[in-house]
């Protein structure tokens, strides 16, 4: 009876025992599914912080250039860069902040490296074309244009603005004509276009001053060069009867230089003629393709409205010039 016993004792604890140990063997494995569980969404959000901080930095980037800290958004780019590489919308960034602060070579780095990603993207393609102008690769901006054009005729007027830029005047004077065919020509490019057609086998270069102990003005008396008239300009700033004077004469003689409508409208301003300073300033700003020269038509255009106590367009007008200077 005594071993009866003890053999159901026996019995028992063997049951027991390895009742406790598939017990054991069960919590282990649910240990193991819930630590593997865990560790999924612990590499997700490892990924989601990561894009968060990339998201961060780029905004700052964005926020530090709009003021014109341009250095400062580049750091935060090259910190983008080191949590997510090659990024497109980074490489753009780094292109337009580098061109702000006249790096045009790391400018162009930059945005050819973004367009190897996106080689169709036309607003890429226009702030390559800004970087060719910058550095006066007029002949390189012409051929990204003319690309442009083919996928939209609009573009033309920008085109001719380069050809006159680039010198190739009887190339802007046949797509004017084109223009002008489709009725897209502007009263203003007609106007410039009779000019230069008036202007056929006449010289048109710029011809190096004349070292000779003349004065500018004798030596523009039988040189009508643009170079020796700029010059002139520059030291007639002064004297706004004579700025007006020559002016108006580099108007008649080039009229596609954006510089000699800047300085007529300089000069009526002075005589607060401010109505028509804006007409001549509206008339010059078409051929205007540089940023620097843009600033300074806003900024003449913001004098004649405030002469004519138009404080909302001189507002507008400053507005612009301080967005092309961010």
């Amino acid at each position: 009876m005594l071993r009866i016993k003890r053999s159901k004792i026996k019995k028992e604890i063997q049951f027991t025992t390895t009742k406790l140990s598939l017990l054991s063997l069960f919590f282990i494995l649910i240990s193991i599914n819930i630590f593997s569980q865990d560790s999924i969404p612990e590499a997700k959000d490892l990924t989601e912080e990561k894009e968060l901080k990339f998201q961060q930095l780029f905004f700052k980037a964005l926020s530090e250039k709009s003021i014109g800290n341009h250095q400062k958004a580049i750091e935060n780019l090259e910190s983008c860069n080191q949590i997510i590489t090659n990024d497109l919308a980074v490489f753009f960034e780094f292109s337009k902040n580098y061109l702000a602060l006249n790096k045009s070579l790391l400018a162009k780095e930059y945005i050819q490296r973004a367009l190897v990603k996106d080689p169709e993207n036309i607003w890429m393609q226009k702030h390559l074309i800004k970087i060719h102008i910058k550095r006066r690769d007029f002949a390189d901006a012409v051929t990204i244009q003319q690309k442009l054009v083919a996928k939209n005729p609009k573009e033309r007027d920008f085109l001719v603005r380069l050809y006159l830029h680039n010198r190739a005047y009887k190339k802007a004077i046949s797509l004017m004509d084109e223009m002008e065919a489709d009725n897209a020509l502007s009263s203003n490019l007609k106007r410039l276009k009779n000019s230069l057609e008036k202007r056929k086998g006449k010289s048109v270069t710029e011809e190096k001053q004349i070292s000779a102990p003349v004065s500018l003005k004798e030596q523009f008396k039988s040189n009508k060069s643009y170079v020796i008239l700029k010059q002139i300009l520059e030291n007639s700033i002064d004297n706004s009867e004579e700025l007006l004077k020559y002016a108006t004469e580099g108007i008649s003689l080039f009229p596609a230089q954006p510089y000699v409508y800047l300085m007529q409208g300089k000069a009526l301003n002075y005589q607060k003629k401010h109505k028509k300073a804006l007409s001549t300033l509206n008339n010059g700003i078409d051929f205007v393709i540089e940023d620097d020269m843009e600033s300074e038509f806003y900024k003449e255009m913001a004098n004649s409205y405030k002469g004519l106590g138009n404080s909302k367009e001189e507002k507008k007008y400053l507005e612009k010039l301080k967005k092309i200077k961010s």
